[in-house]
This record gives structure tokens, C-alpha cells and sequence, in this order.
């Protein structure tokens, strides 16, 4: 669909629920007398931050339909694969921000595929635990079908690969344990998860491991002669069942791969090359010639590397043969790494610290505004690495929530990220933090530079101009909390 004028997007606009009329009365009397087109007021409303960039482009093109599924409307893509694609959505009805996985177009013409899509999201539907990201429903609208889930804002493995390069032995046993509690409470809802690798487990802000997708394969295979077609793995899965003569859906399938993302998060290194070759992903001596993990790096504590190797050994009879069974060990082995398993949630220091937890802890916890993927892993590290816990949003108003509710040490707001909401942002968290007792911190973009003037500093409230480094920037929130201490 394309806009022949303003009015026509106006429609579209509250018709979808994309923006609320006011919002769309204050973007349209920014405009000149010149600007009248709809891209025109496309533009004001990204810039205000009523429509994203992703909502944007779509309207751009006139690709409307889908934008609203049910009650959510989609506000970024997240991950996409061959299978689906995985979008933040906000419910029209109280803003709460969820996951939205949607099947794509190419295979929302199969009814095999759609009826398995559903299938598979009705069984996981029970699935209620701390360690496995719980899906809240699955529905069909027109040609699209989706889930929504919940959305963990702290990203995936892969990235903390990506970012850290490798994790240190007790934090990976930690997070071991996440998700082979995940698995084993799966198991005895007669559920194996059949994709296990980095991108399918996300981590919570407080450094808990999640599961997600459940049986929701990216790239699958029919099983073969002699086994049940209606059977649907990945292919790494399919590939190592049937040349091990294991069953499938062996739940030992699972440890292997628990194993070899064990490995990559201590050597820094993917146990087998990551191809898109079929031929070589079903090739068994992919994952049989597996270079021990010792020999990768001789400084990985044995007791740890002993429990990697065993779960990857390519026969299944000689792998730990259930989750329990390799849970014993995991946590032997994080009571000798010195470090104590997450009980829940709020027991697990965050991940992103990349430290030990212990009950003495104190670690100042700084909330950074920040949308876009990249800067948020960049500050996350850095400050994580720096003696931080860290807590990452993408949305301004959900991070005045969390000051008015649960504030943190300090919130860093990133100017330009935020746009326009940056100066009324800032002046809020200024006066909340008054009485809440946290510093706040704005850093500009060189376009922002004159925004300063609007800006009143306090000994608790800064304002940054960049150029500036991440030294920079720790050096600022160093000196505030000393201020703050001092004037306390």
C-alpha cells in the first residue's frame, strides 16, 4: 500500500495503533508549510521515537500488512533465520514489551510446516521454569503465524562470544547448570529441546541463562526411513542421531550439544566449523575429529574440561547419559571453581560482569539507555569488565519506570539513541534521583552539543559531549558517585 498524502497515513496510522492521535497532532504541527508529504511526517514521528526504524522502512515501502498481529505491535526484527523471525513487539493494551517469533512467508504456505509450527508452540506452551523462556501463546492472523513469548533483554550467548572472546571457567559452569536444569525439568515434561547451540540460549540482565525455541528449529529435517516423518530436528541433530544409531530425539543428543557450547565459551573457539553446507553438516566425522579441549587451551581447570569432554563424546552410550546425571558434576565442579550456582534469578550475579558472585558483593549496578544492538554489547562489556553490574534497556520510558520503581546506582542515558526524548529524559531522572539517591548521566552526539544549555547539571547529574572514549566515561561515572558520596 502506498500513501497518496499525509491523510491517508494519518488513517493507516491510528487505524494500526502505531501512534496515538496526540502524537501525531504534535509531529504534524512541527512541520513546515513545505513539508506535507508523508515521508515528512515519517520522519518527525522517528525522530520523536513514536515509530522506530524498522516501523519506518516497512511504511516506507508500503508494507502494512503485519505490522499489528493481535494485540502486539512490532517494533524491531531481533534474529531471522531460514525458519522464522524473531521480533520486540509492544502490546497495544498496556505496553508491555514481549517476543515475537514469526513464521515466515515462504513456509506460511505449507500446512505440514504450519501445523507442526503450532504443534510444537502448543507443547512448549506448559514449559514453566526459571531456565527456559516461557512462550504465553500462539495464534494465526491471515497468512501470518506467530508466538509471543517473553523478551530477554540481555542478549544471547553468541554475542557474549562475539564480545568477550572467551568466559571464564566458573561463569561457564554457571551458566552449564542454567541449562541443564532447563533440560532436565524439559525432560520430565517429555520434551528434549533438538536445536541446542549459542543463539537459542538467551541471558537475563541478572545473568541467568534461558532456553528459548524448543523444537522451533531454524533449519530442519524430515526424519528418514525407519523413524517417524513427523519427527522434526535440526540438522546437526538428524545428522549425529542417525550415524550414532541413537534414537530421535535422544535426550543425550542434547548433552553433546550442551557440551559444545561448553567448549566455544571457554577456548573462545567453535568445536566444528560453522558451514552452510548440508552435506558437511550431516558428515559425522564433523563432530567425531573434535579437537580436545585441553589441547585448545591447557589452562582450562580439568575438572571443568573432563565434563566438556564426556559430554561430547561422539558415542551417546559413553556421554553422561541425563541431564541429572551431568548436573551432579556441574555443580561439584563450580563448588571447586568457587562459585555458587544462580538459585533464581536474583541469586546469579549478572552475566554480563563476567565475574565470581559471592554473598559479599557490591557491585554499583548502572542502567544504560541505549537501542541500538551494537553499542549496548560495546558498553555492556566494557562497563561489565570495570567492576559494574550492568542493566541494558531500549526504551526511555521503561527506563523512568524502573527509576521511579527499582532504580539502580546510576543510569547513563545515550543521547543519541534516545533523540528528542533526551532533554525531558534527563530532567526527570535528575529530580527522581534526588530523592532515590542515584546519579544520572547524558552523553550527546556532536549534533546534540547545543542541547548543554538546556541541560542543568548537578554534582549527581552530568552531561558528556562526544568525541568521548569509554575511559572517558568511566572516569565521569567514578567522579559522580564521589561527588555523590561527598555531598551525602
Amino acid at each position: 500500500m502506498t500513501f497518496n498524502n499525509v491523510d491517508e497515513l494519518e488513517q493507516l496510522l491510528v487505524r494500526l495503533h502505531l501512534v496515538e492521535p496526540a502524537q501525531l497532532d504534535e509531529c504534524l504541527s512541527r512541520l513546515g508549510p513545505t513539508q506535507r508529504q508523508p515521508a515528512d511526517l515519517l520522519q518527525a514521528l522517528e525522530s520523536k521515537h513514536y515509530l522506530t526504524s524498522y516501523q519506518v522502512g516497512r511504511l516506507t515501502r508500503g508494507e502494512t500488512e503485519g505490522l499489528l498481529l493481535g494485540e502486539f505491535k512490532l517494533m524491531y526484527r531481533n534474529a531471522s533465520g531460514s525458519f522464522a523471525r524473531v521480533f520486540r513487539a509492544c502490546s497495544i493494551k498496556d505496553g508491555r514489551m514481549i517476543g515475537l517469533k514469526l513464521l515466515r512467508q515462504r513456509w506460511a504456505g505449507d500446512p505440514q510446516t504450519v501445523a507442526e509450527f503450532h504443534r510444537e508452540a502448543d507443547l512448549c506452551i506448559k514449559l514453566r521454569h526459571k531456565n527456559i523462556v516461557p512462550i504465553y501463546d500462539v495464534a494465526s492472523q491471515g497468512d501470518y503465524h506467530y508466538l509471543t513469548m517473553e523478551f530477554v533483554e540481555g542478549g544471547n550467548l553468541r554475542d557474549f562470544v562475539n564480545i568477550r572472546k572467551t568466559i571464564a571457567a566458573a561463569e561457564v559452569t554457571r551458566y552449564a547448570i542454567d541449562m541443564a536444569e532447563g533440560l532436565e525439568y524439559a525432560l520430565t515434561q517429555g520434551l528434549t529441546h533438538r536445536d541446542l547451540k549459542l543463539t537459542n540460549v538467551l541471558m537475563s540482565t541478572q545473568g541467568v541463562a534461558k532456553l528459548v525455541d524448543f523444537g522451533l528449529a531454524a533449519d530442519i529435517d524430515i526424519s528418514g526411513a525407519g523413524r517417524n516423518d513427523d519427527v522434526r530436528r535440526a540438522l546437526e541433530y538428524a545428522a549425529l542421531e542417525s550415524s550414532t544409531n541413537a534414537p530421535a530425539n535422544d535426550p543425550r543428543t542434547d548433552l553433546f550439544f550442551l557440551g559444545g557450547i561448553c567448549y566455544e565459551l571457554l577456548t573462545g573457539k567453535p568445536p566444528y566449523p560453522r558451514t552452510r553446507d548440508r552435506a558437511e553438516r550431516r558428515r559425522l566425522g564433523r563432530y567425531s575429529d573434535v579437537r580436545r579441549i585441553r589441547d585448545v587451551d591447557p589452562n582450562i581447570p580439568p575438572v571443568i574440561a573432563d565434563i566438556v569432554e564426556r559430554l561430547m563424546h561422539i558415542n551417546p552410550d559413553q556421554r553422561y547419559q541425563s541431564p541429572t546425571e551431568v548436573l551432579a558434576d556441574l555443580r561439584r565442579a563450580a563448588s571447586q571453581l568457587g562459585d555458587v550456582p544462580a538459585n533464581g534469578e536474583g541469586a546469579s550475579q549478572s552475566a554480563v560482569t563476567g565475574e565470581v558472585a559471592t554473598a559479599e558483593t557490591s557491585l554499583p549496578t548502572i542502567m544504560c539507555i541505549e537501542s541500538r544492538t551494537k553499542q549496548q554489547n560495546i558498553l555492556r562489556d566494557y562497563l561489565s569488565k570495570r567492576g559494574f553490574r550492568v542493566l541494558m534497556l531500549s526504551d526511555v520510558e521503561r527506563g523512568l519506570n524502573r527509576l521511579r520503581t527499582n532504580p539502580p546506582n546510576g543510569v547513563v542515558f545515550m543521547g543519541e539513541s534516545i533523540g528528542d526524548a533526551t532533554i525531558q529524559a534527563f530532567h526527570e531522572a535528575t529530580r527522581l534521583g534526588q530523592t532515590a539517591d542515584f546519579i544520572t548521566l547524558v552523553v550527546l552526539s556532536e549534533q546534540q552539543a547545543s542541547w548543554t544549555s538546556q541541560l542543568d547539571q548537578t554534582p549527581t547529574a552530568r552531561v558528556m559531549v562526544q568525541p568521548i572514549s569509554l575511559r572517558d566515561l568511566r572516569r565521569e561515572i567514578h567522579l559522580t558517585f564521589q561527588r555523590q558520596k561527598s555531598s551525602g
